[in-house]
């Protein structure tokens, strides 16, 4: 009795995922450089956006630590203290 048996072939799954080089060699270079710009806009573009999380972060935190004063709040720190001698060091 013969048997009759599923094979599935992914070779062309496969290679219509994988990306291909093109043989051409203009347009390998061509689109070498393009991937290359679109590389230097990312950095570029990725480069101001931290600049901008930087200004804002350091402006919105002088801007709250301009209403935290105690003396513009009329609150007063009361602390004591003492003074300790410098101990001399080991030779």
């Amino acid at each position: 009795m013969h048997q009759r048996h599923f094979h599935f072939d992914g070779s062309r799954l496969r290679d219509l995922f994988q990306p291909r080089k093109p043989r051409h060699p203009l347009l390998r270079v061509a689109l070498g450089l393009v991937g290359v710009a679109v590389l230097a806009l990312l950095v570029f573009v990725s480069v101001f956006v931290g600049a901008a999380m930087l200004a804002v972060g350091l402006g919105w935190k002088l801007l709250r630590s301009r209403g935290a004063r105690p003396a513009a709040t009329g609150e007063v720190m009361d602390a004591e203290y003492r003074v300790l001698r410098r101990q001399a060091l080991p030779r």
